[in-house]
């Protein structure tokens, strides 16, 4: 008798992704907690009640708005506050930061070579968004090492448990995508807490060892687009941002590792709504606040 109960391929691969990242889940290293284990109640209670204040509870509700706050002034205790944090969606060039963190596992592996054509490259990529330079590095790095990077057990930064996180599955130029995540069909997406996740292991040298790490801050350093996040904080100047953002027609991603004078958090969001620009603009300088206590006057 014929087996009637086969898997289709996609649900067995999505299947052997999660088991593969269940037997591979780091445990927590050098004392840092995993950030899943990190939500703050109070912090929870007020990224709530803000979002609601701002008018943006039906946008939470519908899961158009995702949030993920973590306040990392603490190192080894940070503080996370989500909502939608674990819904997937299309990020437009945000994930450009995959790219990155794969290119510098190879330079770390010895497989690429940092010279300065690479280098400008990762930096048009990142600063200016340029989808020829990232599909450069792309090329570069290799499709299928990209994806292997991004469920590498060091990292899991995409993982089926959690309904996925960060893929790139397209290069970003004309054409089809090469392999769209499997859980829902999507070239270029993320979930909030995975790209918090990234920026966090970034930050505890995790991802690669200091010296690279540092190369990786300069290039995520000085934004040269300036909206959403960096337009919402145009009034903090003495704020430094480690950032990438990502747009495409009505989907508006900004994410951010922040240091703001002995503070540092780490903000993402993503607003699927023609004014979602508008919207991450308006609640950067709000969620700072919750982490960073504005002094009287301010």
């Amino acid at each position: 008798m014929k087996n009637r109960c086969r898997l289709s391929p996609i649900l067995a691969v999505v299947a052997m992704i999660a088991v593969a990242a269940l037997a591979a889940t780091p445990c927590p290293a050098g004392g840092y907690p995993q950030l899943r284990e990190s939500i703050d109640p109070v912090l929870q209670t007020q990224l709530e009640q803000l979002l609601a204040a701002k008018g943006f509870k039906k946008a939470v509700d519908q899961q158009r708005l995702m949030i993920a706050l973590v306040d990392i002034t603490t190192i080894k205790k940070p503080r996370m506050a989500a909502v939608n944090g674990d819904v997937m969606k299309y990020a437009a060039s945000l994930p450009k930061i995959a790219i990155l963190l794969a290119a510098f596992v190879q330079i770390e592996d010895g497989r690429l070579t940092l010279d300065d054509a690479l280098e400008a490259d990762m930096t048009r990529m990142i600063r200016h968004s340029s989808n020829p330079a990232a599909t450069r590095v792309l090329d570069l790095v290799g499709r299928d090492e990209l994806i292997a990077t991004l469920q590498d057990p060091r990292f899991l930064l995409y993982d089926p448990r959690y309904n996925g996180g960060i893929w790139v599955g397209k290069a970003y130029a004309r054409g089809v995508a090469y392999r769209r995540d499997p859980l829902h069909q999507i070239s270029h997406g993320i979930t909030a807490i995975q790209v918090a996740r990234f920026y966090y292991l970034l930050t505890t040298e995790r991802l690669v060892g200091p010296e690279l790490t540092r190369k990786m801050k300069a290039i995520l350093s000085q934004p040269a687009i300036r909206h959403k996040f960096v337009l919402g904080l145009k009034d903090h100047p003495e704020a430094r941002l480690y950032r990438k953002s990502g747009t495409w027609k009505h989907f508006h991603a900004d994410s951010a590792l922040v240091e703001y004078d002995t503070h540092a958090y780490i903000l993402v969001g993503l607003a699927e709504d023609p004014q979602g620009g508008k919207w991450l603009a308006a609640l950067a300088a709000p969620l700072q606040a919750l982490v960073v206590k504005p002094t009287p006057g301010e």
